[in-house]
């Protein structure tokens, strides 16, 4: 069941409507279309020799949001429709924030109408809302997924307490020293990855497997060399993300971000989450042992 729905405007402004308490936000959602998995586009070839059509390949177009508004009178119902200007601007971009009993999902996107019904006795509005990526993402405390290999996992939480008086039972944190872990997704889509690599001393020749799928992304510290004038370094971080629109490999060196994607290897492979276990290992050429190396993902839905 959905609770509710914070949308915030392109200035950072948020209003939350609540479904059981209209009240507090003045708008009354009477039905929202829009929030399943939609429908996918297929591309098929019709074979004259044959019955049917060999399928080419598929597609989700962007999504399309409608909300059916009434507005409940607050201080006037001109306020209040006043206010869906300011919340659902047309042509701006805009963030909608889902709610519902198991799921806390998250989808941007941009005005595309909000038509009042002025005149009507039950005055109200349907707005529609364009997003060009379909998916909803995981959001609040559970939207980022991290798994720590070789680093450090921060265990102090607040409230806390020490229950004895002789021994020290407070942990700030755990010291992981593994070359291969197992990232669980429970996502409907194949999603990409955030991988940080910490350097606390030089190393070389960085490679990462995904074990299941037998893909490879190998970092040649000659080439990163020859760009930067170093290696990798103590106090470097190589930050690779493999999200589709977003890929990229960034070097930040004292402050300074380096893009430094030519020094992946020509056939890398780009890293994609499937659901079910996804296996990682990573390997350097030397100083191996000091390499921190995390991987963090979102979790990406088809509907609400």
């Amino acid at each position: 069941m959905i609770k509710s729905i914070t949308v915030t405007n392109y200035l950072g402004d948020s209003i939350k409507l609540e479904l059981s308490r209209p009240e507090k936000s003045g708008f009354i959602i009477k039905k929202i279309e829009g929030l399943g998995p939609g429908k996918a586009n297929l591309n098929m070839t019709e074979v004259s020799t044959n019955d049917g059509s060999i399928y080419n390949s598929s597609r989700l177009p962007s999504r399309n949001i409608v909300f059916s508004l009434g507005y409940l009178w607050k201080n006037s119902i001109e306020d209040v429709r006043q206010l869906s200007y300011k919340y659902f601007p047309i042509k701006k971009k805009l963030k909608l924030l889902i709610e519902t009993d198991n799921r806390l999902a998250e989808i941007e996107g941009y005005v595309e109408s909000n038509e009042p019904d002025i005149f009507s006795k039950d005055e109200g509005a349907d707005i529609s809302i364009i997003c060009p990526n379909p998916f909803f993402y995981s959001a609040g405390e559970e939207g980022n997924n991290v798994t720590v290999f070789s680093g450090y996992d921060p265990l102090f939480q607040f409230p806390f307490s020490n229950e004895s008086l002789k021994e020290c039972l407070l942990e700030v944190g755990a010291i992981h020293n593994s070359k291969d872990e197992c990232v669980v997704y429970d996502g409907d889509a194949e999603i990409g990855v955030n991988i940080t690599i910490h350097a606390l001393g030089e190393a070389s020749d960085i490679t990462i497997y995904n074990l299941g799928t037998r893909e490879v992304m190998r970092i040649n510290t000659e080439r990163m060399k020859s760009l930067t004038g170093y290696g990798i370094i103590a106090g470097d971080d190589i930050v690779i993300c493999t999200v589709k629109g977003n890929k990229s490999v960034t070097l930040v060196r004292n402050g300074i971000k380096t893009n430094i994607l030519n020094c992946l290897d020509r056939d890398a492979d780009w890293f994609q989450l499937s659901k079910g276990d996804n296996i990682f290992t990573y390997t350097a050429a030397s100083g191996g042992t000091n390499l921190q190396f995390k991987i963090e993902n979102r979790v990406v839905y088809e509907g609400v």
